[in-house]
């Protein structure tokens, strides 16, 4: 039969039609009870300047999830406490949250001490952790938590060899070294490490000064560190560490030769002009959504940029996602063990947990501030294109 025009256009609408129905059906919005994470965050204490970072991302995940098709066709509602920066706090919460808020899985909190309360509330109801920013691997005893930062199971030799390497590879190369840490249990852990990978490597360590969390009062300690003037300063810092020690430096008229900062708040170092050519570690994390820039901005967060903090958190988030959908199952033992045997491909790389204490390899990078904005400059195969490790001096 020859076609009409009118018959034509009609079957071309109705096949449009069809199309936006199937396109419909196919992201159609989860249904049913939801799937219920709880975790617990410092949104208030010495933490809540990064802790802030961690709340973005996870609201940013579960809004994606639930624009789809959220956890096994269900919505996903995220459970979320203070816990004021305290581990006894965590500790109390999490409790809660599996006992009385009855939620179907937890996330860990930020930061390692935090993290350790949460992962013996974890080990005691046999659900599984999967945590993003625990510093010391040899605590992590528990058979079911799994690391979303790719830290590997010696960070405490990994990491300040990776500086030394980016300082030898540069040219730079420190005769003398301060060592300075806070008493955070992961940073006091890892600033050893650099003290003893320093002497073995043949560095003088002119001083090694520790300081207790909470400390607001920087000036004790760069006046020790002006006295001694090494080449270089390892600060195991947390937060907002990095900016008052700058802070204090700034007063007594002295500018650092070098400087590596553990765990700064990423913002406030970067916008700091005395923090030119600082040096952080950092997995190799590329911007995953415009959104985080459009949240963190909403926020007021001075640094609008996905970096370290933001990627290991959305990773956990990932991790999680990845094995509920692998598995099409809630269930702590089932999940464990998949994650056990399977990796996760993340956006800083594909992650493992077959390792010691279910860490896999160390995918840490070295980040510095130039210009304005932090820039991966080693490993040099991970370096942004035509990045190098400036400072005094450089050519």
């Amino acid at each position: 039969m020859r076609l009409t025009r009118q018959r034509l256009v009609f079957l071309v609408v109705l096949a449009c039609l069809a199309l936006v129905l199937m396109t419909t059906l196919s992201v159609a919005a989860p249904s049913g009870p939801p799937v219920r994470i709880g975790s617990t965050l410092a949104l208030t204490g010495p933490l809540s300047p990064t802790a802030l970072i961690h709340k973005i991302v996870g609201e940013i995940y579960v809004d994606q999830l639930n624009k789809k098709d959220g956890l096994l066709g269900r919505p996903v509602e995220w459970v979320l406490l203070d816990d004021q920066s305290k581990p006894d706090q965590a500790r109390t919460l999490y409790e809660r949250l599996i006992t009385v808020d009855r939620v179907d899985l937890v996330l860990g909190p930020y930061a390692t001490a935090n993290i350790l309360s949460a992962m013996a509330v974890a080990e005691r109801y046999q659900k599984i952790l999967i945590h993003h920013t625990f510093g010391i691997p040899t605590l992590a005893k528990y058979e079911r938590h799994f690391p979303a930062w790719a830290l590997g199971p010696e960070p405490g030799k990994t990491v300040p060899n990776l500086l030394y390497d980016a300082l030898a590879g540069s040219g730079r190369m420190p005769k003398t070294i301060a060592v300075v840490t806070n008493k955070f249990p992961s940073l006091h852990f890892m600033s050893v490490g650099a003290r003893d990978v320093a002497t073995q490597r043949g560095i003088n360590v002119a001083l090694y000064l520790e300081y207790e969390f909470g400390t607001r009062d920087f000036m004790p300690i760069a006046t020790r560190i002006k006295e001694v003037n090494p080449d270089f300063i390892w600060v195991g810092a947390i937060g907002t560490d990095g900016n008052m020690l700058l802070d204090a430096f700034k007063k007594i008229d002295y500018t650092p030769r070098g400087h590596f900062y553990l765990y700064p708040s990423p913002g406030p170092l970067v916008q700091a002009p005395e923090g030119r050519f600082a040096l952080a570690a950092n997995p190799a994390a590329a911007e995953f959504v415009k959104t985080y820039h459009e949240r963190a901005a909403k926020a007021g967060l001075p640094y609008q940029v996905v970096e370290v903090q933001a990627a290991a958190s959305f990773v956990a988030w990932q991790v999680l996602e990845a094995a509920i959908t692998a598995t099409k199952s809630l269930d702590d033992k089932v999940l464990g063990q998949w994650l056990k045997s399977n990796r996760v491909d993340t956006i800083t790389g594909r992650v493992r947990f077959d390792g010691p204490n279910n860490y896999g390899d160390d995918l840490s990078k070295i980040k510095q501030v130039q210009d304005g904005k932090w820039v991966v400059v080693w490993p040099k195969e991970w370096a942004a294109p035509g990045a190098r490790l400036l400072g005094p001096g450089a050519q």
